[in-house]
């Protein structure tokens, strides 16, 4: 199995006065640069789903811009149809402003699997975080015609239809989402307290 990854920076941050997320910093570093760092290792290529100017983030890495501004879904096709002409079998995604998700997301998605007939699984802990996420390749088309059908666009809608596994994770603030400057105040105090 060849694993490809993406971060899915291409969110309107409504709640954060409509920054680019990707670039708000934690702890010194931008959230993007703390998601590089976390997922790298575990995938074979790494790649950034956002619109917009993609000088921006400067890490060398494809950035990726939607066919349509269709929100999470369409960031993860545009990286399925990438991974997919690069002989990828499946791409892990993960959102940007989730930083502190677990160093072995890719090992445990792809043992929860297993058990999904199309073998897309998604991230679990309290709560389903479907942002966090293997997909194969071969949902590509079915992803596609998915977002043309004019249906709402939830990630969770369309895995919960494609029979999703799920991946169960103990740490429950391992998905903790940085949506508001509270969120993100709470996530500085998160990392003094650990250092």
């Amino acid at each position: 199995m060849r694993i490809f990854g993406v971060i899915l920076a291409g969110g309107g941050a409504r709640r954060m006065g409509g920054v680019d997320k990707a670039g708000l910093m934690l702890g010194g570093e931008s959230l993007i640069s703390r998601c590089i760092a976390r997922l790298e290792p575990q995938v074979e290529r790494l790649a950034i789903s956002a619109n917009g100017d993609p000088a921006r983030f400067g890490f060398g890495l494809p950035v990726l811009a939607d066919a349509a501004p269709l929100g999470p879904l369409a960031g993860i096709l545009a990286a399925l149809n990438w991974a997919a002409g690069q002989g990828a079998t499946a791409v892990v995604a993960v959102a940007v402003d989730t930083p502190f998700f677990p160093g072995d997301l890719t090992p445990q998605l792809c043992l929860a699997a297993e058990a999904s007939p199309t073998g897309l699984a998604i991230a679990h802990s309290g709560k389903d975080h479907p942002t966090c996420s293997l997909w194969p390749t071969s949902l590509a088309p079915a992803l596609a015609a998915f977002l043309a059908s004019g249906e709402n666009p939830r990630v969770l809608s369309f895995a919960q239809a494609q029979h999703c596994a799920r991946a169960v994770f103990a740490e429950a603030r391992a998905f903790a989402n940085i949506n508001t400057p509270e969120d993100l105040a709470a996530a500085e105090a998160r990392l003094k307290a650990a250092s």
